[in-house]
């Protein structure tokens, strides 16, 4: 096994250790009796916020076709749990059947049915081609419920139009004018160089590749005919929102905790690796150098102590377990965010992210005393 070979199986490893817990208890009817309440007051979410998040990170790695051996198997496998999860979880019957909308008040699984739906947008041969006729139906039911939550004027418009993306791809009765006018508002919201705000104010945290960035395209690239004039503006601030994000890897693999939902981990890099997936980076950066830094990141938080129970499910924190880092929406749901660092599994190993010689990534070269141009800011 080659070095460059070690280093995907390790992120293959890592991607596994989270999501496999979720994945399998979900499949066998027991997430509910097994998921960590270390939250009562928003517990009731947890479900669904494990599930919809861990689909939306491990989604490209469950399309992506031409693997062989081992790692084939393993996805084999987990297209199943993927499949016999989402059964158990839109079925009323069942013991893990999740809350999709309830109370009045109650407006967190809009969230999270956003994100099982981005899973759904990247991976739309695996998961929705190959989606039962029963669940299917199923799924379009609870998705129809979220619709009685009103989106909060933030982020959250995205998640409205990401549901509605959803059932346009499940052949369901979908708005696109609630898209079209949701994605404009979010558009309305550019600060500059590469930064959304979240809502009118700009907040310095990690939003812009938690959510708004990588939905916004995924939106958009699923209606090209909608503000098609701006889909390659909304393709260069993802770009530069990618390169801001690389520099601020430092040569140890940290990164700024700054803002809120620190907990989300190596998630805060979901853009980056998005753009490397979709083989977009900017121009300055090569894609061995920010599968460097991207691992060396990974390394320096998964390989803490703390970061897992004894059972294997994630504990609150970003380098440990750090229970004050978490604001009071956080619990161990929340935590699978994390695994949107993982979309770049989507290519083979032969993809030169994969199969390139290591290179430095950019704070690394400038602290070595490397010449280097200038960093400068775009004006779209």
């Amino acid at each position: 096994m080659t070095m460059k070979t070690e280093v995907r199986t390790y992120w293959l490893n890592t991607m596994l250790k989270i999501s496999l817990p979720v994945l399998e208890n979900l499949a066998n009817d027991s997430l509910k009796a097994r998921l960590p309440n270390t939250n009562p007051s928003c517990h009731k979410n947890a479900l669904l916020e494990a599930f919809g998040r861990t689909a939306y990170g491990i989604s490209p790695w469950l399309e992506l076709e031409g693997l062989t051996g081992e790692e084939k198997k393993m996805q084999d496998s987990c297209r199943k749990l993927f499949h016999k999860a989402l059964a158990n979880a839109t079925d009323p019957k069942a013991k893990d059947y999740m809350l999709f909308g309830g109370e009045e008040d109650e407006r967190q699984p809009l969230v999270d049915a956003a994100f099982l739906c981005s899973a759904l947008v990247r991976a739309q041969n695996s998961l929705v081609g190959n989606m039962n006729g029963k669940t299917k139906e199923q799924l379009i039911r609870c998705l129809m419920i979220t619709r009685r939550i009103q989106p909060l004027d933030n982020n959250w418009v995205l998640f409205s139009a990401m549901v509605e993306t959803g059932l346009y791809l499940l052949g369901g009765d979908y708005d696109k004018d609630r898209i079209r006018n949701h994605v404009r508002k979010m558009l309305g919201w550019y600060k500059g160089d590469g930064l959304y705000g979240d809502g009118e104010v700009f907040h310095f945290d990690y939003y812009n590749s938690f959510v708004i960035q990588p939905m916004l395209l995924d939106i958009m690239n699923c209606f090209k005919d909608m503000e098609q004039e701006m889909l390659p503006v909304v393709w260069q601030r993802s770009k530069r929102y990618a390169a801001i994000l690389e520099r601020m890897i430092s040569p140890e693999g940290a990164y700024p905790i700054v803002g809120r939902s620190v907990c989300y981990r190596f998630g805060a890099f979901q853009t980056l690796s998005q753009m490397a997936l979709y083989h977009s980076l900017p121009e300055e950066l090569t894609p061995a150098q920010v599968r460097c830094a991207l691992t060396a990141v990974m390394k320096r938080i998964i390989d803490g102590p703390g970061i897992f129970d004894e059972n294997g499910w994630l504990k609150t924190g970003v380098s440990g377990y750090q229970p004050d880092l978490g604001e009071r929406y956080i619990n161990t749901g929340s935590l699978y965010l994390c695994t949107t660092v993982y979309l770049v599994l989507g290519l083979l190993q032969e993809d030169p992210f994969w199969s390139d010689e290591d290179q430095p990534w950019t704070s690394q070269k400038i602290y070595s005393g490397q010449n280097m141009a200038a960093d400068k800011a775009i004006k779209l």
